[in-house]
């Protein structure tokens, strides 16, 4: 735990003259704190003494002491929480930050449910023990630490009395403390395991319903829910064997003040004032120990949250920007691919199996193939979304590892297939990259992508809020507003990823047609499996299995009587029968 704990040190350094006054200052409390009883005691012995004592100064001593631990009290508690919002802060921007910089592999193998948990539950744990954990921690030493040392003063046979009970406090806080780590550990599993449910359970609500599959997603939903349930009653139940047993001890100790203490006062060896002073104190030191079991789950969680929040932040991104230098202020847009090749998980096949293929600057490109041929993970490698062996990829003569991650990305405008639309305005999406474009800019690529009579059918035009995830648009919208988005660029290549599924042969055609008219001299690759937009390109390249088995025009692939030429036959036939959704699908 304390190896876990160590670790959130870092995020503490900038703050720690801050967390260091607010620790000093609690110590300060304690003194002021334990001077209340020494001087109670004080006019106790003065009212036994002399019976109608001028208790005037004792008082007055009280009164300072309130108020001088009621000041420090209130500075060391902003001092400690501001500290504990600062680190929750400085660590949510640096686990965003690593998320930020994670690719594929990483989120295959991660659900968004789970990066959720540990950026607000894990994070909100950590605070909470700066915050909350530091304070009682504090408390209960520098409370231990004045409380014996007053009452040493007081009474040192007494205060002996009190000691052998502790080593077997600290035994039972230690074994406790490795039960509180193993039910937390399961305790935030379930917690991510919960949270990723109901973020894949909301994100596919549509699905859910369409199906009507309601109640199996409750049942589905209760199990998980217990399983979550069923690690917190563990976790409850070590937490609250803790707290159940710490007023034992303040019972044992009471016991023995009474016992001996009376006989003390009895034999006049203490005074009443004094006994009601060490009384006073013990409470002092007790009472911190009552919630014992609160410190230690509360430095339990954190350390299980502070292991999982460095799961994220110390991995190292998949694809580094390590620029080497001497390449090109401005890409032209000549790709060559040499021998790539690209597999997702040492187990499994590879996706690309040696492609070579040469694009010339300014030419259009076609990529077809069966699903699972990889199409996508070609396209990815251009802009490193996923990592392409060394030399492998090169755009106009330099190898993509070479150039500034955001430069790549920039001038290589990949629209994915996925039609991803932000929960904010049309134009906020269409101008992502660069919110200062210009409105006639967004038009003129809401024009090529056929969108424009779309926009102006809205009564907001641009300013339209299309939900999240772009819910308010059909599909073929979605799909002609991330196009408009990839078009506004005006990137050198662009590389369109299946844009054109959700769209119909007449809207294709005119896109096509800007298409071609908008991208002249420039380098675009088109991922289909519409031959009618394939013939279009000057060169055609289908994929198979990871490797390229045709390459040529639409002419030549059709005379060459290969895959290109029956799915040309297929999907013309289909057409005959007016069957449009023939036209997207691959043998």
């Amino acid at each position: 735990m304390l190896r876990s704990l160590y670790r959130i040190w870092p995020f503490l350094t900038p703050y720690r003259w801050r967390l260091g006054s607010g620790v000093a200052a609690f110590g300060l409390a304690r003194l002021f704190e334990a001077l209340i009883p020494f001087y109670l005691a004080i006019g106790i012995d003065m009212l036994a003494e002399e019976g109608a004592a001028d208790l005037r100064r004792p008082a007055l001593a009280i009164l300072l002491a309130v108020i001088a631990r009621y000041v420090v009290v209130t500075y060391a508690r902003y001092a400690v929480r501001s500290t504990g919002l600062h680190v929750a802060s400085d660590l949510r921007r640096q686990l965003y930050a690593a998320l930020q910089s994670q690719g594929l592999k990483f989120y295959n193998r991660h659900t968004v449910g789970d990066m959720m948990t540990r950026a607000v539950a894990d994070i909100a744990l950590i605070q909470r023990l700066i915050s909350m954990g530091t304070i009682l921690l504090v408390i209960l030493v520098y409370a231990t630490v004045v409380g014996f040392g007053f009452m040493l003063y007081l009474s040192p046979e007494l205060t002996l009395l009190l000691i052998p009970p502790l080593p077997f406090v600290f035994l039972y806080a230690k074994h406790s403390a490795r039960n509180m780590g193993i039910a937390s550990q399961a305790v935030q599993e379930r917690l991510s395991d919960l949270g990723s449910h109901v973020q894949e359970n909301l994100s596919g609500i549509r699905t859910i319903q369409a199906m009507a599959q309601e109640a199996h997603e409750m049942a589905r939903f209760g199990r998980t829910n217990q399983s979550y349930a069923d690690a917190f009653y563990e976790q409850a139940k070590v937490n609250s064997l803790m707290t159940a047993w710490m007023p034992s001890l303040a019972a044992v100790c009471t016991l023995t003040i009474l016992g001996y203490g009376g006989h003390l006062v009895m034999t006049g060896s203490m005074t009443v004032g004094e006994f009601t002073a060490f009384f006073v104190y013990v409470n002092m030191i007790v009472q911190p120990f009552r919630v014992a079991g609160f410190i230690i789950n509360l430095f339990q969680r954190a350390g299980v949250a502070s292991d999982r929040l460095h799961e994220v932040i110390d991995l190292q991104p998949e694809v580094t920007d390590a620029p080497g230098g001497n390449t090109p202020a401005h890409i032209t847009g000549a790709i060559s691919l040499r021998d790539l090749r690209y597999q997702y998980e040492p187990e499994r096949p590879p996706v690309l199996n040696g492609i070579d293929l040469e694009i010339g600057a300014g030419e259009t490109i076609a990529v077809m193939g069966k699903v699972g041929s990889g199409k996508t993970t070609l396209l990815r490698c251009l802009v490193r979304l996923a990592d392409p062996p060394e030399a492998s990829v090169c755009i106009d003569g330099h190898d993509v590892h070479r150039y500034p991650l955001a430069q790549l990305r920039a001038e290589v405008a990949l629209v994915p297939q996925d039609p991803f639309l932000f929960g904010d305005t049309l134009r906020a999406n269409l101008t992502y990259d660069d919110p200062s474009r210009d409105d006639d800019a967004i038009w003129h690529a809401a024009q090529a992508a056929d969108l424009r009579r779309t926009i102006e059918g809205f009564a907001e035009g641009l300013d339209t809020v299309v939900g999240e995830r772009g819910v308010t648009l059909s599909g073929g919208q979605k799909q002609r507003a991330t196009l408009a988005r990839g078009l506004v660029r005006n990137a050198p290549v662009l590389v369109l990823d299946d844009c054109f599924s959700s769209v119909d042969t007449e809207t294709e055609e005119h896109i096509l047609a800007e298409l071609k008219r908008l991208r002249q001299g420039q380098t675009t690759i088109v991922v289909s499996h519409r031959v009618s937009t394939a013939r279009h390109a000057d060169r055609i390249v289908v994929l198979d299995a990871g490797r390229i088995i045709e390459s040529g025009t639409h002419d030549a692939l059709l005379a060459r009587g290969g895959w290109y030429s029956e799915l040309e036959r297929v999907q013309r036939e289909g057409a005959d029968e007016g069957d449009f959704e023939g036209l997207g699908s691959t043998p």
